[in-house]
This record gives structure tokens, C-alpha cells and sequence, in this order.
């Protein structure tokens, strides 16, 4: 079977059974059969498929994903979210379009926390787009504002992309990960609230009151219980006190005790979050198991060699390579979901990227950068939709809203694709650079 015939298949079948409607997992997994039968008899295309499904979720890093999918559902129902979007209003509450910039603060607290952008585009603008509406905020701006800031959680640590991301890369350091996303998160939350401040500037978008002192040191002691997980789960990773698996269970742990705590969960509401929470988890592990299916049967036929040719073919520039694998990604992530993208596409372009003197923390980076916009952009952008639902305004008035977010948000990737230092200069700090 030829390279180029492995690839049509492959890709075409997955892409029709896309088009009819089948979940992405069950499309990724009949497509690395039907590829397989191509050059193996029925009995052994199966049975090294399930094999190497079976493989893909043996793994001991990748039981922090339910743990940490646990913590966020148990903070989306644990009072946590309200406390800091008061906390983050307190500290960008003077700035112009202040509700607006309280949302984007709280996103890039509560993804951190939470590690899902679209829990944190729901629990976040879902509780300030009522009050925005009631200071004449134009709701397409105020949306376009909270999607654009939800998947700041997606690089802000602890994120499950990276850990997706470590056990597709070989290994790749989680602790040395979570550092590297952790300023191109910031800088992308940032950007959004720059461009949320040139807009409220030029429409006069009010301020919040200011708030006596003894009620922000209140606000203040309310929040850093919350702040302290990030504290916790990250220090204890990075210091080596526990990994990432255990950091998550400790997550869980503390969620609970602060929900606790906070009287805002009980029996009843714990019992959903249990279902829910297992209800992801199937999703996603399943979405993993079937992904390092089709990596195995690509590695097989040759097809990231093939690409990479293809690509070097081109051009041997690395700033050209760079900027031809940003603008795949970016395309992918329109239409493919960040984990499944994670694990089909790092095995294509990270030999690409380590070929061309990128490192694979860097590459992780930038791939999960490029993501993180794909969740904001039509036709299948979950944060999108999510952001436009909770502020009752529809795509078609949300989109031209949204792109001066994405164009800025555009560039920052770029920057933090061709200055490595943005990604891999606190990782370096802290010695986590082997």
C-alpha cells in the first residue's frame, strides 16, 4: 500500500464519517481500521487496533484527567466561581468597561482552576452577562469578550492538554509543560483585555464603584482559598513534592473541602457531579484510546514521513515550516476538538519541529496555543457556542465582535512560536530543562 493511498484513505474516510454525523472518537477509530485493512488480513487489522487502543490509556499521567475533570465540575457547583469574579472585579474594577474586564480576569482564574475553557466561558459569563445588560453593555462585545478569554485555562496550568500532549510526546516533562504555558496564558488573557479596554474607552463603558477597604480585605480573604489551590497543585508538581496524578487528587480533595465549607453542595448535587464528571471522562479516554489508534497506523504507513518531506520540500526555512504548521493547526482546530487534535497531529509535526531546532515543550506550546483558538472560531468552536449561549446574542452579531480578539490573539501566537524565550525562559528559570 502506497504512502499517498494510506493518507486518502485514512483522512477521507475520517472526514465522511465526520460529515454524516458520527462522534469524532468513533470516526478516528473506524478510519485506523479501515486504513489497516489495506495491509493486513481482517483478524490482525482488529486485533492491533484494539491493541494499540487498549495501549493508549495505560497510563498511570493520564489518570489526572478524570481527577482534574472531577475538581472543575466540583468548583463549577462549590460557590468558587462567585468569589472570584468578586476578587477579580476587585483588582480591574477601576479600569474602563470594568464587568467586561472582571469577566476576563475571572476566565483566566477559573479556566486555571478548573482547566476547561468552556466551564469557565458558562460559570463565569453566565454570572456577569445579566449584570452587564443591565449597564448597557452592548451584549455581542460582552460575549466576544468571554470567549475570548475562557481558553486562557487551556495554558494556564494545570491544564489536561498538557498532559494529553506529554503522554502522545513520549514523555515529555508535565511539570516543565505547565511553566511554559503559563505567560503565553497570561499574555493571551492579556491582549483580550487590551483590545476590551480600547472598546469600552471609545463607547464610555462605566467603572465599579470603588469599594471601601474592609470590604476588599473581605473580598481578599474570601478569594485566597480558592488561589491557593493553584498554589498547591503547581508548587507541589514543580517542586516534585507529588505528580501531576497525585496533584490532581489533591485538587479534588481540596474542592471538596472548600465546597464543604462554603454549604454549596450536598448529597444530592455531588451524586450529578460524580455522573457528569464520568460521563467526560468516558468521552475523552475513549477519545485517546481511538487517537493512538490512528497514530500507530500513520507511524506504520509512514505518513508523518511522507508530510514532513512534503513540508521540507517547500522550503527548508524554519520561520516558513513554523508558519505553514501554525496555519494547519489553526484550520484543524475549526473543526476538530482540542484533544483529538492533540493526539493525531503531534505525531505528524513534532518530528517536523524537533527536526528544525524546536524544542518539544516549545512545540507543546504552540500547539496547544493554536487550539485554544480553534475553540473560539466556527464551525465546531465549543467555547463559541457556549459564550453565545450564556449571553443570549447570536453568532451572526458575536463573530465581527470577536475578531479583533482573534486577529490579536493571532499575533501573540506568532510571537510566542518565533521567541521561544516567552514559553521556555521560566521552565529554564526553574530548572526543569533537561
Amino acid at each position: 500500500m502506497t504512502i499517498g493511498l494510506a493518507i486518502a484513505v485514512l483522512f477521507a474516510t475520517f472526514f465522511v464519517l465526520l460529515f454524516l454525523g458520527l462522534p469524532i472518537s468513533v470516526s478516528i477509530g473506524v478510519s485506523s481500521i479501515a486504513t489497516t485493512l489495506f495491509f493486513l488480513p481482517w483478524d490482525q487489522a482488529t486485533f492491533i487496533v484494539m491493541q494499540k487502543m487498549n495501549n493508549g490509556i495505560d497510563s498511570f499521567n493520564l489518570i489526572a484527567i478524570p481527577l482534574f475533570v472531577l475538581a472543575g465540575n466540583i468548583m463549577n457547583n462549590g460557590g468558587i466561581a462567585r468569589r472570584l469574579i468578586r476578587f477579580a472585579q476587585l483588582v480591574v474594577g477601576r479600569i474602563p468597561g470594568s464587568l467586561v474586564q472582571t469577566n476576563i480576569l475571572g476566565n483566566m482564574l477559573f479556566g486555571a482552576l478548573s482547566g476547561s475553557a468552556v466551564a469557565a466561558a458558562a460559570a463565569i459569563g453566565g454570572t456577569l452577562s445579566p449584570l452587564e445588560k443591565e449597564e448597557g453593555y452592548d451584549p455581542a462585545f460582552s460575549a466576544a469578550a468571554n470567549i475570548s478569554s475562557a481558553p486562557t485555562g487551556l495554558l494556564i496550568p494545570p491544564t489536561a492538554a498538557f498532559i494529553v500532549y506529554s503522554t502522545i510526546a513520549g514523555g515529555v516533562s508535565i511539570s516543565a509543560l505547565f511553566m511554559a504555558g503559563l505567560f503565553p496564558g497570561i499574555l493571551m488573557g492579556v491582549v483580550s483585555m487590551v483590545i476590551a479596554f480600547v472598546y469600552a474607552k471609545r463607547h464610555n463603558y462605566p467603572t465599579s464603584p470603588k469599594v471601601p477597604i474592609k470590604e476588599r480585605a473581605k473580598i481578599t480573604l474570601d478569594a485566597i482559598p480558592s488561589l491557593l489551590l493553584i498554589i498547591i497543585v503547581i508548587g507541589g508538581i514543580v517542586a516534585g513534592i507529588f505528580t501531576a496524578t497525585e496533584g490532581a487528587g489533591i485538587a479534588v480533595f481540596y474542592c471538596l473541602i472548600l465546597s464543604l465549607i462554603y454549604r454549596s453542595l450536598n448529597a444530592k448535587n455531588f451524586m450529578d457531579i460524580l455522573l457528569k464528571s464520568t460521563a467526560t471522562t468516558g468521552i475523552i479516554l475513549f477519545l485517546i484510546s481511538a487517537s493512538t489508534a490512528m497514530s500507530w497506523v500513520m507511524s506504520y504507513t509512514g505518513i508523518p514521513t511522507a508530510i514532513s518531506e512534503g513540508m521540507l520540500s517547500l522550503s527548508e526555512n524554519p520561520l516558513v515550516i513554523f508558519l505553514m504548521m501554525n496555519v494547519i493547526l489553526l484550520v484543524v482546530g475549526m473543526f476538530i476538538d482540542i484533544t483529538p487534535a492533540i493526539l493525531i497531529f503531534t505525531p505528524i509535526f513534532l518530528p517536523i519541529a524537533t527536526s528544525l531546532g524546536m524544542d518539544p515543550i516549545h512545540f507543546g506550546v504552540v500547539l496547544v496555543f493554536n487550539m485554544c483558538l480553534g475553540t473560539m472560531t466556527p464551525p465546531v468552536g465549543s467555547v463559541l457556542f457556549v459564550g453565545a449561549g450564556v449571553g443570549n446574542v447570536s453568532l451572526e452579531k458575536v463573530i465581527p465582535r470577536l475578531l479583533p480578539y482573534i486577529f490579536g490573539i493571532i499575533a501573540m501566537l506568532l510571537l510566542v512560536t518565533y521567541l521561544p524565550t516567552i514559553s521556555m525562559w521560566l521552565p529554564g528559570l526553574m530548572g526543569l530543562l533537561s
